[in-house]
């Protein structure tokens, strides 16, 4: 009797599937399932590798800190916040949960008309959280595209589950990464559908955050038309519509408070935030790695061609350390591991895309195209909503003066629009949040940083091959990709 009980418990035992993961099979857990497809890693960890920071005194400074200040390659590994090779892992487990989701989609019931329209929403927010991952992953681990770069070594792209304990991937070149990118971002657009977020629709990949992704795509990929096409087809008519105005009473009476301000920054009512994200992430703490200088930080917002005026992005600023300044952007949110605890996960809620992005790309490309007018025009729509105090309006002899090129044809217009957008208007607007990296990597700038005598001084230069960042070294030794070269 004993032996004949112990073998039916091993029998109901056996009964059971030894696995604790989802069973997708229904429209709802794999929409539940989505929520993990945005990666957790914040890309803002770039900024201090860029002319954005300078030595900051007062600050815990890591060995990884340090590393990327020094453009070194980071040997912390995969579990340390804000470090590239934390951004690739948890990335590429962000791409892991949408390849589950897709690869079961197909089979999953939908009778009805609206479970019909359900099932292709899922499989948009599914193609466009994957198609985003390795779009940040290739920029981040590979050159940037051009014409001498697109057969370099990219990312390898995902699109199946993970079925072997130890599996070995190839690196696709930066030119099928990019159309791999194009395929599900386009695929994804089609079928994106918001009428199935709820009230959490800011975070997901609604229609306008899918906009927003394919104008920085195109934007990077050298597509300017077709940059110029999908920006416009989110900012319409009226494109303040999605410009937020800090010069407004509302924004003016938050700047009191140092909660409220990034919380009105950050607010999902806002129009001109697109999409949100949770980042876990230490890039908000004003005690922690490198920030702008204070003097550099100060010369940067009151450095405008617009006398008279106050640019509203300045302040509120904190204090970071001894000897820098941080915006007040982010929100400093903390989760406890339990009520009691003094332990848990510090994060905040990133802006992964705005309208303001979306305009400053269109305008760049209106003056790639040598549209300057209509660039001007769109500058003009951002600048009445950044600068207060006397009227601040855009001209070509404005701008020409302000770079005290009145005299010098060689210094053309069309060079001009694109100086003050690159160092003026897109470094204001995204200082802090990571996107200058980018801007260095396409238009091979340099950077230099002095050092913690902050008298000498280090330089990458803009074609150094230290802009990309090094594969990790785990995913070379078992995942047999092979390392950038330094």
């Amino acid at each position: 009797m004993i032996l004949l009980m112990s073998l039916t418990a091993c029998s109901d035992f056996l009964d059971e599937v030894p696995d604790n993961r989802v069973d997708l099979d229904d429209l709802e857990k794999a929409s539940q399932v989505l929520t993990n497809a945005y990666s957790v890693a914040s890309y803002a960890f770039t900024d201090w590798m860029s002319d954005n920071v300078s030595w900051t005194r007062g600050t815990s400074l890591r060995p990884s800190h340090l590393e990327m200040y020094a453009w070194e390659d980071v040997t912390t590994g995969p579990t340390e916040l804000d470090t590239p090779d934390y951004f690739w892992f948890q990335t590429y487990n962000a791409i892991a949960h949408a390849n589950e989701v897709l690869a079961v989609l197909d089979d999953l019931p939908a009778d009805t008309d609206e479970e019909r329209e359900r099932k292709d929403a899922i499989e948009a927010e599914a193609l466009l959280t994957r198609a985003y991952g390795h779009f940040m992953l290739v920029n981040l681990f590979a050159e940037h595209i051009g014409p001498q770069t697109r057969s370099d070594p990219g990312v390898p792209y995902i699109k199946e589950p993970e079925t072997t304990f130890i599996g070995t991937y190839e690196r696709e070149s930066i030119r099928k990464v990019y159309d791999e990118v194009e395929d599900d971002l386009l695929d994804g657009l089609e079928l994106v559908n918001d009428n199935f977020f709820a009230n959490s629709g800011k975070y997901h990949f609604n229609r306008n955050a899918a906009l927003a992704f394919a104008s920085r795509f195109y934007l990077f990929s050298g597509d300017i038309t077709r940059c110029i096409d999908y920006s416009t087809r989110l900012l319409g008519s009226d494109p303040s519509t999605f410009i937020r105005d800090i010069t407004s009473e509302e924004f003016q009476n938050a700047k009191s408070s140092i909660q409220g301000y990034p919380q009105l920054y950050s607010s999902p009512d806002l129009p001109s935030n697109l999409m949100l994200i949770r980042k876990i992430s230490l890039v908000q703490r004003v005690d922690f790695s490198f920030g702008p200088n204070e003097s550099f930080y100060s010369s940067l917002f009151a450095t405008r061609p617009f006398a008279n005026t106050t640019d509203e992005r300045e302040n509120p600023a904190f204090v970071k350390g001894d000897n820098a300044l941080f915006p007040v952007r982010y929100q400093n949110l903390f989760e406890r591991n339990s009520l009691n605890s003094n332990v848990g996960t510090p994060y905040h809620i990133a802006i992964a895309f705005t309208g303001e992005e979306v305009l400053l790309n269109r305008a760049e490309s209106y003056v790639l195209q040598n549209n300057l007018e209509a660039a001007i025009a769109d500058l003009q729509v951002l600048t009445d909503r950044r600068y207060s105090g006397a009227p601040a309006v855009i001209t070509m002899d404005l701008l020409r003066s302000f770079f005290g090129a009145e005299n010098d044809p060689t210094f053309t217009d069309q060079l001009i629009l694109l100086n003050y957008i690159l160092f003026y208007e897109r470094r204001k607007e995204f200082i802090a949040q990571g996107l200058r990296w980018f801007d260095l990597k396409r238009y091979d700038l340099p950077v230099v940083h002095n050092l913690q005598d902050e008298v000498s001084t280090i330089r990458l230069d803009g074609d150094d091959r230290r802009k990309v960042l090094q594969i990790p070294q785990s995913a070379i030794d078992v995942g047999g990709l092979e390392p950038n070269p330094r």
